[in-house]
């Protein structure tokens, strides 16, 4: 362990942010950069000889949490850079975007604030590339076989590293001009700065693996044709069917799902735009969707000048704190939170749902008409009287994802079966019901987090992998039905 009294002696602190109204003049990281490496130390110290680290449950990953906070402690960060990659292909991806579910399961946080796992993740991870003791595995031999991957988000890339290493000559497919998937075109630079996904890229170059941007399976090359050239293919297409929200004036322009939004000002800061074709500039938004993608709106929008940001949600707001009845430790439990883009301004409206949009003579969206609502028998229900509108000159649709696309031919081409929930079906090798064809992320799970995304990349890789060679040294995290605990 670390510091045998540090969780005694040190209280929790997280990194710093920058000022308000100095991030919102730019799109970089809100940290401040440099501010953990004075405190993290500290920070990994708090971890404590808990006996069972119920943090390596929290985690599909099964990332080795007490071992490398005891290396941060210690500050023998390249120790620290093995133990985290052991098991993280892309700790500098998790350490940003992660909500953490291990930091839930923190035996600490039973009565203290837990140990700032996500943090100190993060510090290794960076002080590594500072270091250069991240560097590419090239493979000693290749196998001779060929896999191709479709689609570049975590879950794609992390089969796609896995399967390069083990002498296997990988491919990637990506429908968009640039790798990274939603990691790229969905997470806003104030998230994550895409230099971190550039240089990873770079390192999965050098060790062999092949980057085909521009091509969307199923439209520009059928999977068939696909699936002649190589000995194996992973679907990584994620889930990004968009839930909408069929009422009256959803044709109004203005109206917008988060994915038509959010992209495009990612593709301003990559250069490919002045300013974005969608632009909440001097606009009253409102954005549906009280998740994490619809932060992502609202951070966005502030810094493209909206004159208000408000944002709705259906469920009542959440607790404060953990309930020990409802959400007991170490679930992950559902709180109210305040992301770096709520620290920013804007209003959070719970219990409401939409009736209808209201537009101007020319067809654009003005106002949105709203209701309180309130479970009855169990059943969100309308409260009477409680209608109103609200200034609405941007919508966006940020209420979740239903599945993996169907428009682009790709399910029926390869001839692949569903399960109940409209996911591609699967074994527990990861292989659908077409013999070498494997499926990971979100396409075969549904809308989830960027570790179950990753857990199942490395996984479906050692899938493959057994079905190629006949055996596998590489690890399985999870298994298909695996999921995260819950009440």
């Amino acid at each position: 362990m670390a510091d045998p009294k540090g969780f005694l002696n040190h209280g929790r602190e997280v990194a710093r942010s920058r000022p308000v109204d100095e991030r919102v003049r730019d799109w970089n990281e809100v940290y401040v950069p440099g501010s953990l490496l004075p405190i993290i130390s500290k920070q990994a110290g708090r971890c404590m000889d808990c006996g069972i680290p119920f943090c390596h449950n929290g985690c599909p990953l099964g990332n080795l949490i007490p071992e490398w906070n005891d290396y941060a402690y210690r500050e023998d960060w390249a120790a620290a850079s093995e133990r985290l990659h052991a098991t993280n292909n892309f700790p500098e991806f998790t350490g940003r975007l992660c909500p953490a579910p291990c930091e839930s399961a923190c035996v600490l946080g039973i009565n203290q604030p837990p140990v700032t796992i996500k943090n100190v993740e993060v510090s290794i991870i960076d002080k590594a590339w500072e270091t250069g003791d991240v560097a590419p595995q090239v493979p000693e031999r290749l196998s001779g076989k060929t896999v191709a991957v479709i689609g570049s988000g975590p879950a794609g890339l992390a089969a796609a590293q896995q399967l390069t290493r083990a002498g296997h000559t990988v491919a990637v497919y990506e429908r968009a001009d640039r790798v990274g998937g939603l990691l790229r075109y969905g997470i806003p630079e104030f998230k994550m700065e895409k230099r971190h996904i550039n240089r990873r890229i770079e390192q999965m170059r050098a060790e062999g693996t092949r980057f085909r941007t521009g091509i969307e399976i199923g439209r520009d090359l059928k999977a068939t044709d696909l699936k002649k050239r190589y000995d194996a293919v992973v679907i990584a297409a994620g889930a990004t069917t968009a839930r909408d929200l069929p009422v009256p004036g959803r044709e109004l322009k203005g109206v917008y799902q988060a994915m038509e939004y959010l992209p495009l000002a990612n593709k301003v800061q990559e250069g490919d735009y002045v300013t974005a074709p969608i632009s909440a500039e001097g606009k009253h938004v409102v954005v549906i969707g009280g998740g994490d993608t619809g932060a992502d709106c609202v951070g966005t929008a502030h810094r493209q000048g909206a004159a208000s940001v408000t944002q709705l949600e259906i469920m009542p707001r959440p607790d404060d704190e953990r309930d020990a009845v409802r959400q007991p430790w170490p679930t992950f439990p559902m709180l109210y939170k305040v992301t770096s883009a709520h620290e920013e301004g804007g209003e959070r409206v719970y219990s409401v749902s939409t009736t209808h949009f209201e537009g101007d003579e020319d067809g654009n969206v003005q106002w949105l008409h709203l209701t309180e609502v309130e479970f009855v028998d169990g059943r969100l229900t309308p409260k009477p009287g409680t209608e109103r509108k609200i200034p609405a000159q941007l919508v966006t649709l940020a209420m979740g994802f239903t599945g993996t696309d169907r428009d682009n031919g790709l399910v029926e081409q390869f001839g692949l079966d569903l399960d109940e929930r409209g996911n591609i079906a699967r074994d527990a090798d990861f292989q659908t019901n077409v013999p070498g064809v494997f499926v990971a992320g979100d396409a075969g799970r549904g809308q989830s987090l960027i570790v179950w995304a990753i857990a199942e990349g490395r996984s479906a890789a050692r899938g493959v992998d057994r079905f190629l060679t006949g055996v596998s040294d590489l690890p399985a995290p999870i298994r298909p039905t695996d999921r995260a605990l819950a009440v």
